[in-house]
């Protein structure tokens, strides 16, 4: 279950670095900001920063996700688990946090906390095997 469960964490991981990019890199291109609900040009220049600030954000989840999965398999076993355990967590949670904006947002919310949500149960359950 924990292969299982690392496969369903680096995915995490990857979404969030998409999440990254989208926030961060490639926030000026009218197809990304409008993903978000942005309305126009000027909206997505005033909402910049926050877009910026918000996927580093998803880079330091998706980072001490990986880094959490290479110790988990290597050397460290219980940080690694520590750290897949808080940053998997902090991504379900910040998941419940995009749905209380509204119910266009179920399928971001749903791709954002569900895959680690899932990794998660499936960790927990073969740590405690």
């Amino acid at each position: 279950m924990a292969i299982i469960g690392s496969v369903l964490i680096a995915a995490a991981a990857l979404v969030h670095l998409v999440f990254f990019a989208m926030q961060s890199v490639l926030w000026s291109a009218p197809g990304v900001w409008s993903r978000f609900g942005v309305g126009s040009q000027h909206d997505a220049d005033v909402v910049r920063p926050v877009a910026y600030s918000q996927g580093f954000y998803n880079l330091f989840l998706a980072g001490g996700t990986l880094v959490g999965l290479v110790l988990y398999w290597t050397t460290l076993h219980d940080v690694g688990f520590g750290l897949i355990f808080f940053c998997g967590v902090c991504m379900v949670l910040a998941s419940l946090v995009l749905l209380t904006i509204g119910r266009r947002f179920w399928v971001a919310a749903l791709l954002q906390g569900g895959i680690p949500l899932v990794g998660l149960v499936l960790f927990v359950v073969a740590e405690n095997a």
